[in-house]
């Protein structure tokens, strides 16, 4: 991931919670929808989340599993300050700050979450990392990505990125955030609802699909047999 995106989101850090629902107009949805798709037969799940940021996901993920083993891994080490002081001394949760794509991980998960992270990264890199997740998944875990998918044409990409400014410039966010945000969307690296499950399928994922999709915001769903 890029030093730009790191520094952008380093900016962003302290405010990034508070602006999360007015810059997500689907926010419960999207959120809910990745949290309950991730389901386990045991009680003490060993989960990992890349580019976890302040830990937004991670928290539902603690809501669901209050005994869960949480790894959050983030290249933003502003982003993961914020995440210590959500989660306080709970003894279950690592911090990671790193780069997710590169690090040399040890361990294997029931569940390897993230939501919008994936998409800054360049079509290949997000190849390799589905490859990635698949090994770091033990045999029945689960791979949610909440993340942002572009649209089937040009048309329907460009759509979606005007109905998303024209409900965020509605939300009540001051001008600054607002703008702040749309620069920081210049450096997306959306890829297509239907190339994403093409490389998941290539991963070795033979059950996956998108679950959830409002406009530009999708969840996409992988299971390792």
């Amino acid at each position: 991931m890029s030093d730009t995106v790191k520094k952008q989101f380093d900016a962003a850090a302290r405010d990034y919670d508070r602006q999360r629902r007015q810059l997500i107009p689907c926010f419960d949805d999207f959120y809910g929808t990745a949290a309950d798709w991730v389901r386990f037969g045991g009680t003490t799940p060993r989960i990992l989340d890349l580019g976890a940021g302040t830990g937004l996901l991670s928290a539902f993920m603690r809501d669901k599993f209050p005994d869960a083993a949480l790894t959050l891994i983030d290249l933003s080490d502003e982003m993961l300050k914020e995440a210590r002081a959500r989660f306080k001394d709970d003894p279950n949760v690592r911090y990671v700050a790193g780069d997710y794509t590169a690090y040399p991980y040890e361990e294997r998960y029931d569940a390897v979450v993230s939501s919008l992270s994936i998409h800054h990264l360049p079509h290949e890199a997000k190849r390799a990392l589905f490859r990635t997740v698949h090994g770091l998944l033990a045999d029945g875990g689960v791979f949610v990505n909440a993340d942002q998918a572009a649209g089937a044409t040009p048309y329907f990409d460009e759509s979606y990125m005007a109905r998303w400014r024209e409900e965020i410039r509605k939300s009540g966010l001051p001008a600054q955030a607002i703008d702040a945000s749309i620069e920081r969307r210049k450096l997306d690296i959306n890829a297509g609802a239907f190339d994403q499950l093409q490389w998941l399928r290539e991963a070795g994922f033979a059950d996956c699909d998108c679950v959830y999709k409002h406009n530009g915001f999708a969840v996409f769903v992988a299971i390792k047999r």
